[in-house]
């Protein structure tokens, strides 16, 4: 396995941490993780994608090691992280490159492919939804701060994002959630403990209601462009529930899902069968990234 080197490159007024390995001509594969998360989440994967792909994955403005200065005035929002990922990939001269998203990183990655669908040339989507029905209950307490963003819903949608709630997170729906590794829900709570961090979040929540009213132009995206797409899911996840896998099916004849046994964070349980489709899926004609 290839040993994976971490690097930071100004984009877009924001010092961009990432993530890479893999030969510097070799097709690219774009990561890009969710919440509360950061590249860390990929630590496993990268390296079973190496031999055969560049593999780079980015901290998202807000997580992980990303810097955003103070003057830069950065307004927390999903198009303003879209357009510092677009900025990076023009920093780091990516062409082409195919993506993996994963839930924030979907609504992300989906709005990069909607500005430059010459350059996604394939979609892993693990539990990242663009369809209301993939929608679980586990909504219900941030739909009610998106209808009343009041401070007592504000409030509420704060105490599940104490470390007691990002382990859930972690471990809801796995079979053997015991053998979660610790690392990764702990260094989200310190990242989300952070001065100021646990207000960005709660404003990105807030704005995760503006990804929903975009579903309908992903789905048009995904009819006229078709990429090829693969809907890797979590079937346990109570915030992305299957229906949002299968209806990809529904406007891309080039999807393909499949289900695993285990919750949101399905690379903390199941990185072995989600490299393995992922390098059977890319491997595809169709789906080859140059850049």
């Amino acid at each position: 396995m290839r040993l994976t080197s971490i690097h930071r490159i100004e984009a877009d007024g924001v010092t961009v941490f990432y993530r890479e390995a893999g030969a510097p001509d070799a097709p690219v594969v774009l990561l890009l993780h969710g919440f509360p998360a950061s590249s860390f989440q990929y630590r496993d994967l990268i390296p079973r994608l190496a031999d055969t792909y560049r593999v780079i994955a980015p901290d998202l403005p807000g997580f992980g090691f990303t810097e955003v200065p103070a003057e830069r005035g950065y307004q927390y929002s999903f198009d303003a992280l879209a357009h510092t990922i677009v900025a990076f990939t023009d920093a780091l001269h990516l062409k082409r490159y195919a993506m993996y998203v994963f839930d924030y990183g979907a609504p992300t990655g989906f709005r990069v492919a909607m500005a430059h669908p010459e350059r996604v040339t394939a979609i892993v989507s693990q539990n990242g939804n663009a369809y209301e029905e993939g929608l679980g209950d586990a909504w219900a307490p941030i739909q009610l701060y998106w209808r009343e963003p009041t401070p007592a819903h504000r409030e509420t949608v704060r105490e599940a994002l104490s470390p007691e709630g990002l382990r859930w997170q972690y471990t809801v729906g796995a079979p053997h959630p015991e053998n979660i590794a610790p690392e990764g829900y702990t260094l989200d709570a310190a990242m989300i403990a952070r001065p100021g961090n646990m207000d960005i979040q709660l404003d990105l929540f807030l704005d995760y209601a503006n990804n929903v009213k975009l579903y309908p132009a992903f789905q048009e995206y995904f009819r006229k462009c078709k990429p090829p797409l693969l809907a890797i899911w979590g079937k346990n996840d109570p915030f992305f529930i299957p229906a949002g896998a299968e209806a990809f099916l529904r406007d891309n004849p080039n999807a393909r899902v499949q289900l695993l046994d285990t919750g949101h964070f399905a690379l903390e349980t199941h990185v072995e069968e989600i490299a393995e489709a992922m390098q059977q899926f890319l491997a595809t004609p169709a789906s080859v990234a140059v850049g």
